[in-house]
């Protein structure tokens, strides 16, 4: 009976190590005012074309926090921490009140980029 509890603990360990080792995003732009991005149009904007791909993203954050929402559109944020999950919730309200069609413009462009990243791994 101790060999069988034995394994029954190292399966569960291991179980345990797979859970808390789920891939997150970084939390580098966890302090980034959405809402000042949000409110501010000539920003939306950018932010707006560097995630259709109709503009260059204008700085590096820019890029990493399109490709983190994108996913996490499709994802559910899976990969969020708690901040990341409000911002997400932010925006998609914000979106889903002001400007509808460019919110269902970006899930239909987040559908389009993970289809062209799980048919090109």
């Amino acid at each position: 009976m101790s060999q069988l509890n034995r394994i029954v603990l190292i399966i569960a360990m291991n179980v345990l190590v797979y859970v808390l080792a789920v891939e997150r995003y970084t939390d580098e732009f966890d302090n980034v005012d959405i809402g000042a991005i949000i409110r501010n149009d000539t920003l939306r904007d950018e932010y707006q074309k560097c995630y259709m791909n109709t503009a260059p993203c204008t700085s590096r954050v820019q890029k990493e926090i399109t490709e983190m929402f994108r996913e996490a559109l499709i994802t559910n944020c899976e990969k969020c921490n708690e901040n990341q999950r409000e911002f997400l919730k932010k925006v998609i309200q914000w979106y889903a009140k002001n400007q509808i069609e460019k919110l269902l413009q970006k899930i239909a462009k987040s559908g389009e980029v993970m289809m062209q990243k799980n048919a090109n791994p």
